[in-house]
């Protein structure tokens, strides 16, 4: 929302510049080398190690661990980085007290793991300080691969065909590459233009040709892309975003909470993103927690999160939820909005108490009323359409064999909203791509 369109009681510079930049340093800072060799000293180095079980990349915790206690981080990172080429992202924004920490035999025995994300972030940005990239090229196939979408599941999947020798072309409908990485991640989790310069050192690799503002269907058709590329993956992402199908949603005030989020990430300037004084946000997924935290760190007085259904439902994680509630934002469980009141503009939302059941969910009669000048909608994104060629089932896309098109991350069936889940799926389609290539050429 630019200046212009701003309506009263939504406004820039809730705070002074010193008080902005203190809001939004590094969230959890890094490890410096003693602490990385106390922390990974924890570990158990389990043979059969549930960890790596429930890493979706599959990284080798405990050997890359070992690297780091041993005092050799940058092998470490090249564990890490060979299987999650986007490690170093992954270390800031993944849930791993879901994942690897909430798996880890620590947690188990004595209800703390071992930090592996944060070990995760010291070898790999040691590595990455240096400048120097991992992997090398293999020899030119003659193959060329169309990637569309320069997201998580994109840069994983083109980084792995380049390594095998193809050469890739990226297309990406924004001004920049990193997909949510770089437009949908709370800014306080990746400071210093780190999306950025991740994807610079990820090209390093060579073979990979990026270009933004071209958008597939527009500036791009499928079917040229066919014809020109021996194959073609799309990691298109969840460009749509759900309503709330309540009345008074059109109201000024009301916001998609993901272009918030983007807005906050690409300004110059905190201190011109406006906010409310009372701030509403709805829904229980990270892009909530985000919107609430970084409205709360921009100023807000009063920022609620309401989900209609109750903690242990919310896909924010237990540790998300609780930093939530830290930075002082108030989380509603059990209710879901009924409507939005206001004459023009946003003056509050009324929820009515909610009932889970085998049935579904159900609303009470029991209402409540929360003032509000800003809200901000974070139930969920949708594919914004198919591509021509292509149909949609399940919310998804849905291809058909013999097409040479392969799809990963949101888009596609099995996507999690996770980035971690998009690298693993574009990592995979990118070995099947090839397989089939090498194949074809055989």
């Amino acid at each position: 929302m630019s200046n212009s369109q701003l309506t009263p009681g939504i406004v820039p510079a809730r705070l002074p510049a010193s008080t902005l930049a203190e809001n939004f340093t590094d969230h959890e800072p890094p490890l410096d080398r003693h602490e990385a060799r106390v922390a990974a000293d924890r570990c158990y180095f389990c043979f059969d190690a549930p960890c790596m079980t429930a890493c979706p990349t599959s990284i080798d915790i405990p050997l890359f661990i070992r690297q780091i206690a041993t005092g050799t981080p940058d092998a470490a990172a090249r564990t890490i980085f060979s299987q999650n080429i986007l490690g170093g992202m992954c270390a800031r924004v993944c849930p791993t007290e879901q994942l690897c920490e909430e798996a880890c035999v620590r947690e188990a025995a004595e209800g703390k793991p071992v930090e592996i994300g944060r070990l995760q972030r010291f070898a790999t940005d040691t590595l990455m300080a240096k400048g120097v990239h991992p992997f090398t090229r293999a020899a030119p196939t003659g193959k060329k691969v169309a990637v569309v979408g320069a997201g998580p599941s994109g840069l994983a999947c083109a980084h792995r065909l380049a390594l095998k020798g193809h050469e890739v072309t990226i297309y990406d409908r924004r001004p920049k590459a990193g997909g949510l990485n770089e437009y949908g991640t709370a800014t306080y989790k990746t400071v210093d233009d780190f999306a950025q310069a991740e994807v610079a050192w990820l090209l390093k690799i060579g073979g990979i040709t990026v270009k933004t503002g071209v958008t597939l269907g527009r500036d791009v058709m499928l079917g040229d892309l066919q014809a020109q590329y021996d194959a073609v993956f799309l990691g298109l992402g969840l460009a749509g975003v759900n309503a709330l199908r309540v009345p008074g949603e059109d109201l000024a005030g009301v916001q998609n909470a993901v272009d918030f989020i983007a807005g906050l990430r690409q300004a110059a300037d905190r201190a011109t993103v406006a906010v409310g004084r009372d701030v509403v946000v709805i829904g229980g997924g990270m892009t909530a927690v985000d919107a609430a935290v970084q409205s709360k760190l921009l100023g807000a007085e009063n920022v609620t999160i309401v989900y209609r259904r109750g903690r242990e439902k919310m896909s924010a994680s237990a540790y998300e939820q609780d930093h939530a509630s830290q930075t002082g934002v108030r989380i509603i469980y059990g209710a879901a909005p009924v409507r939005v009141l206001g004459e023009g503009k946003l003056a509050a939302v009324e929820f009515a108490y909610t009932e889970d059941t085998p049935e579904g969910l159900k609303l009470s009669s029991e209402t409540f009323t929360l003032k509000a000048d800003q809200l901000f909608k974070a139930i969920g994104q949708t594919l914004a359409g198919a591509p021509e060629g292509l149909g949609i089932s399940g919310g998804k896309l849905a291809l058909q064999p013999g097409q040479r098109i392969w799809a990963g991350g949101d888009c596609a069936a099995g996507g999690e909203d996770l980035t971690v889940t998009a690298v693993a799926e574009g990592r995979d389609a990118a070995e099947a791509i090839h397989a089939s290539l090498m194949g074809a050429a055989g």
